[in-house]
């Protein structure tokens, strides 16, 4: 197998770490708050998993989603397992506002406009709550 970076390194700020799965934050100045879950072992597909894999993972994306949720306060979530160019199981999780770059686009799109430096500020300043609370929710059995 060729090298993977998702194998290699961490992939962003590690929030949460178990045996299965790492929940990281990507330092994106554009997206505060931009997260990925990434499945640990090499595996390409969902369907590489155990349907109780599976479900850990995707419920672990619906926790990172509500603390997303919770702290950013966006107007949208972005969930998306692409995979293309890092064939390596993982989800993006993207606070949207109609105000970021590439709204209403995929942030992969062109952009749109610039966001204002500010109010990207207002969302950096979030950030310390989002990791307490993306710790919280995965904690949390429920």
């Amino acid at each position: 197998m060729a090298t993977c970076e998702l194998c290699d390194e961490s992939g962003g700020e590690i929030l949460f770490r178990n045996e299965q799965l790492r929940i990281v934050l990507i330092a994106d100045a554009n997206y505060p708050g931009f997260c990925r879950v990434i499945w640990n072992a090499h595996v390409k597909e969902m369907t590489d998993l155990k349907p109780e894999e599976r479900s850990a993972l995707m419920k672990t994306v619906c926790q990172v989603e509500s603390a997303l949720r919770e702290v950013m306060q966006p107007e949208k979530i972005n969930l998306a397992a692409l995979g293309n160019m890092v064939p390596h199981l993982h989800w993006h999780l993207i606070p949207r506002f109609t105000d970021d770059a590439h709204y209403p686009n995929p942030v992969w799109a062109v952009a749109q406009r610039q966001t204002a430096e500010d109010i990207l500020a207002e969302r950096r300043a979030l950030l310390p709550a989002l990791r307490e609370a993306v710790v919280r929710y995965v904690s949390c059995t429920a």
